[in-house]
């Protein structure tokens, strides 16, 4: 049983959410002319959300993250992406002589050592390159979700970053079950190891199957506290959320 088999339901509610996420790009693409962007992991909310940007010709690039850690079947969705909507991903790596200064002085493994250098090295690989993702450009668009964590329960539809930035998170509202039903209805593309119970991918070595009743963000660093917040700091969020 894959993914869609598994989750992929109608429930109340569905299509004012999805109206509500449509609204939403449609602001925000009308409000950042030329200065907005998708940032996906490419994960499933992610291809949701590409989805929905080139179904309603919306003028809004996708943009994503390659850690140099990243699973094969994740790569693999950068063509299909172009295969399906003909948009070319923009991808955005690490310095490679930070990387390796990084690997030289700590080992392949370190983000295992401590939450601090597991932290570095999200930094490292995530946080530096993110910021030139980001340059030039005054607003985001992610596939945050109030049931993906704890942490993320109090994520508003639009928001503040650290740096000013405005944060617009479409689907806050939806559940796990109106991911994979519009994934069903569309034909998402999507990635394979979501299929393989993992319903929050990241880098290879930080990313595992979770087991049922775990959160959704168990399978990220999970050998750190269940205390700790499964972030990488990519989604600082410290400022007052705006109105939606």
């Amino acid at each position: 049983m894959n993914a869609v088999e598994r989750h992929a339901r109608a429930t109340p509610g569905f299509e004012q959410r999805l109206q509500q996420a449509v609204t939403l790009l449609r602001q925000a693409a009308d409000a950042h002319p030329g200065r907005i962007v998708q940032t996906t992991s490419l994960g499933v909310e992610g291809m949701v959300i590409t989805d929905l940007i080139a179904r309603h010709g919306l003028a809004i690039p996708v943009a994503t993250l390659d850690t140099g850690l990243l699973h094969p079947e994740t790569l693999a969705l950068l063509p299909a992406i172009r295969a399906r909507w003909g948009i070319d991903v923009e991808v955005f790596h690490p310095h490679q002589q930070a990387v390796v200064q990084f690997v030289r002085h700590h080992g392949e493994l370190a983000m295992r050592d401590s939450v601090a250098l597991r932290q570095q090295c999200c930094a490292t690989r995530k946080l530096e390159p993110m910021a030139r993702l980001l340059a030039g450009r005054d607003a985001f668009i992610t596939g945050m979700r109030h049931e993906q964590s704890s942490e993320r329960q109090r994520v508003s539809a639009v928001e503040t970053n650290d740096d000013g930035r405005t944060q617009y998170n479409p689907l806050v509202d939806w559940t796990w079950a109106d991911v994979w039903h519009y994934v069903q209805r569309h034909d998402v593309p999507y990635n394979p190891l979501h299929d393989a119970f993992m319903p929050s991918i990241g880098c290879a070595p930080c990313t595992r199957a979770v087991a049922v009743g775990e959160p959704f963000r168990a399978g990220r660093w999970w050998w750190e506290s269940a205390d700790e917040a499964k972030e990488c700091g990519l989604h600082a969020r410290h400022t007052a959320p705006l109105a939606a």
